[in-house]
């Protein structure tokens, strides 16, 4: 049973297939190795009554056909599952519990995934460090006292340290990416509606998309594939077949132009950092591919960009969090404005207050104009940068974080600090474009750092067969001693 924290989420659907191992058994791995690693603080919530109970009618049906099948997963805590908690890494959302399932978790148990737990996260995704949810921060399996990143650092540290085979998570500024790098996992945001956003909590909608955290580039073309897909109850899905990512996996790169940005060049970046970038570049030239200098001039805007329209967004949709129908409600007020007050005050934390006072002033009279409306034309600008230099290149190389992870507190009292953690993912998410972070090798801390390749809208299998491509050049290792345990 312990080479199954070695395997992939392949390797594991082919030995259910096989039936060298059942649904219940790999379940019993996995909840075992949950039950060992409290101390990581990844699960807010779980459900392993269920679990078990759908892995033995699995087992009794033994219905192959999904791609999924009898696989137990572990998703983020931001995606509404039907009769199990779901809180968003919040206080105000701490007791509540849908009654509908969301698109893309739906998506997967239609494939035949069972359902292992709730992942931990920022709070309403607001973060680049798991440090604002309500339940505590997690410990990234790679040291004790380092973040995994954020939003999604539950999913990356929990999918690290092998309590869930592979994992889903969304991505509004690098809340996907960001993780994935600094714990040596795969990471992909998605093209912009490629997957569904209903029945996700939202943060920023024009900015959210869902995608897959996995071990290795296989299984994330697979994840992406079952996951994926058109939804009518989403406005902005894009009604489009779905493509094999997994079966059109090619390493063969030749001839692909590849773009290296000089704006990604910042100040102050490490020597690690720039090193493993110009370790990826060859790679790729090695590999066939054509290397060519490109000009994103607009990315400088992208962080203050951003943090115009997400917290303008959030403004908008935090509204509902009022305490009438449904989460915490305070006891406090002695009439209703009162509770509202007191109900948004004590169930939000610092940073959701912080970003909703943000948006709601960008979106006050006589700032709108001044602030969001700009910073919307802004947003038009960086993605016709991206636009122009797709009609040259095939995809764009970069790093996927300024650092590699930093130690727990170290950022919590600088916000600036802590936003400018998200300067190389930001601009695809104001862009809409996919983009993947894949590890590619260590600091002189033995901390793992990561590359990101970024293509145009809906060219997913692109960066996934580069990242296939340099995944095997660069064959990245990484083991734990498991001293969480």
């Amino acid at each position: 049973m312990s080479d199954l924290n070695k395997s992939t989420l392949l390797e594991i659907i082919n030995l259910i297939k096989l039936k060298k191992i059942s649904s219940l058994e790999i379940t019993n791995h996995f909840i075992k190795n949950i039950e060992k690693s409290k101390n990581l603080n990844c699960f807010i919530t779980t459900c392993f009554e269920k679990t078990i109970k759908s892995a033995k009618d699995f087992d009794a049906k033994k219905d192959f056909s999904g791609l999924l099948s009898g696989v137990p997963l572990a998703v983020k805590d931001l995606f509404c599952t039907k009769n199990t908690k779901t809180t968003a890494g919040s206080k105000i959302l701490s007791n509540f519990i849908p009654t509908y399932e969301s698109t893309v978790t739906d998506n997967l148990w239609s494939e035949g995934a069972i359902l292992l737990g709730k992942l931990n996260c920022d709070e309403f995704a607001m973060g680049s460090s798991n440090e604002t949810s309500f339940f505590g921060n997690t410990i990234n399996p790679v040291g004790k006292n380092l973040v995994p990143g954020g939003s999604s650092g539950g999913s990356a540290s929990a999918l690290a340290a092998n309590l869930t085979p592979a994992t889903i998570g969304t991505d509004t500024g690098g809340s996907i990416r960001q993780p994935a790098s600094f714990t040596g996992t795969v990471g992909l945001k998605p093209t912009y509606g490629l997957c569904s956003r209903w029945g996700i909590v939202a943060f920023a909608s024009s900015l959210d998309q869902a995608g897959p955290m996995t071990k290795n580039v296989e299984d994330c073309a697979l994840l992406l594939e079952a996951m994926s897909g058109y939804d009518e109850k989403d406005s902005t899905s894009i009604n489009k077949k779905k493509e094999n990512y997994s079966k059109n996996l090619n390493p063969k790169i030749n001839g692909l132009k590849i773009g290296i940005p000089k704006e990604y060049r910042v100040e102050n970046m490490p020597k690690e950092i720039d090193g493993l970038w110009k370790k990826g570049i060859d790679i790729l030239k090695n590999s066939g591919a054509k290397i060519i200098d490109i000009s994103l001039p607009h990315t400088k805007y992208a962080l203050p960009t951003y943090y115009i329209v997400a917290p303008a967004e959030a403004s908008s949709n935090l509204a509902r969090y009022d305490g009438i129908k449904f989460g915490y409600r305070s006891i406090k007020g002695k009439n209703l404005i009162e509770m509202y007050e007191n109900t948004r005050g004590e169930g939000f934390g610092d940073e959701v207050k912080r970003r909703v006072l943000i948006g709601t002033y960008v979106l006050s009279s006589g700032y709108y104009d001044a602030y969001y409306l700009k910073a919307q034309k802004v947003r038009r600008l960086i993605k016709n940068d991206f636009d122009k230099c797709f009609k040259g290149v095939d995809a764009i190389l970069t790093p996927s974080t300024p650092s590699s992870a930093f130690k727990i507190g170290e950022k919590s009292n600088d916000p600036i600090s802590m936003y400018l953690n998200d300067i190389f993912t930001v601009p695809v998410n104001l862009a809409g474009i996919p983009a993947i972070s894949i590890p590619a090798g260590h600091d002189s801390k033995g901390y793992p750092l990561g590359l990101q390749l970024i293509s145009k809208a809906l060219d997913e299998q692109k960066i996934l067969n580069l990242a296939f491509a340099m995944e095997k050049s660069i064959d990245f290792k990484q083991s734990f001693n498991r001293w969480w345990e």
